[in-house]
């Protein structure tokens, strides 16, 4: 059973962070409509490089397991921002919804930790 929560909290991680790794990189690809669709909601694009340092860092911290009870609160934080921010004032009810998950996700991360397989638990002497 402990081998099968490690591998769940791994995959966990690694499908959390590739999201907001791939989001990051896009970010910086389409740098100008990024800001400009971040202005249509009064989000000043100055935070626009941090939004996506942390996209990117925290989602390498996430797969490597390094600091993940903050991280991924932080990134709860974020989603649910990101929900209330961008997807409830245009009525987007789906991904408002999937951004609420995505946080609920975070939060479950956060309470069960990074498990045995990760910087955290060699950390701790765990792994």
């Amino acid at each position: 059973m402990d081998a099968a929560r490690n591998l769940a909290l791994l995959a966990s991680r690694i499908a959390l962070a590739a999201l907001f790794i791939y989001d990051a990189t896009v970010m910086v690809r389409s740098w100008e409509q990024t800001a400009d669709y971040m202005a249509g909601y009064g989000v000043p694009t100055l935070l626009l490089p941090a939004a996506a340092l942390f996209q990117f860092v925290g989602g390498v911290f996430l797969v490597l397991g390094h600091w993940t009870r903050l991280t991924a609160l932080a990134f709860a934080g974020f989603a649910a921002a990101t929900a209330v921010i961008f997807h409830l004032p245009d009525g987007n009810a789906i991904q408002f919804g999937k951004d609420i998950a995505i946080a609920g996700g975070f939060l479950a991360l956060a309470a069960a930790g990074a498990g045995r397989w990760s910087a955290d638990a060699y950390r701790e002497g765990r792994s």
